[in-house]
């Protein structure tokens, strides 16, 4: 999306986890279908753990489920906790508050949370368009 608008230069995005037994692992096949149908190819992306660096470097740092929000707000440092947030409280208007984890569901799930992936991150965007004002 960020490419789409013509913005990628000004952001740096990037994924990661709080669980070490995936880094390094590509995504999902299930996943990498499901995102390649939409247009997103992450046959690329690896699994990496999160750094403490992290909460610096970025200016977000997002959690798709309630669990993963209380880790990081637990591994944050007071000057970075804020910068934690769920990722669809940039999109209120949904009736979800989380992405569910579609690994061990089927392909409706996947399709699912790319749903709400997309359309949290068009709020997300827009949010972060303003910020750059």
């Amino acid at each position: 999306m960020v490419s789409r608008v013509g913005l990628s230069e000004r952001f740096r995005i990037d994924s990661c986890g709080t669980y070490s037994g995936h880094i390094g692992q590509p995504p999902d096949p299930r996943a990498k279908e499901h995102a390649l149908r939409r247009g997103y190819d992450i046959s690329d992306s690896r699994a990496r753990l999160l750094r403490t660096d992290d909460f610096v470097t970025f200016d977000h740092i997002l959690a798709m489920d309630q669990g993963h929000l209380r880790e990081l707000q637990r591994l944050a440092t007071p000057p970075t906790r804020d910068r934690v947030q769920l990722f669809l409280d940039f999109a209120p208007h949904l009736p979800a508050r989380e992405v569910p984890d579609p690994y061990y569901g089927e392909s409706a799930d996947f399709e699912r949370a790319l749903d709400l992936i997309e359309r949290g991150a068009a709020s997300l965007l827009i949010a972060v368009r303003k910020e750059l004002r």
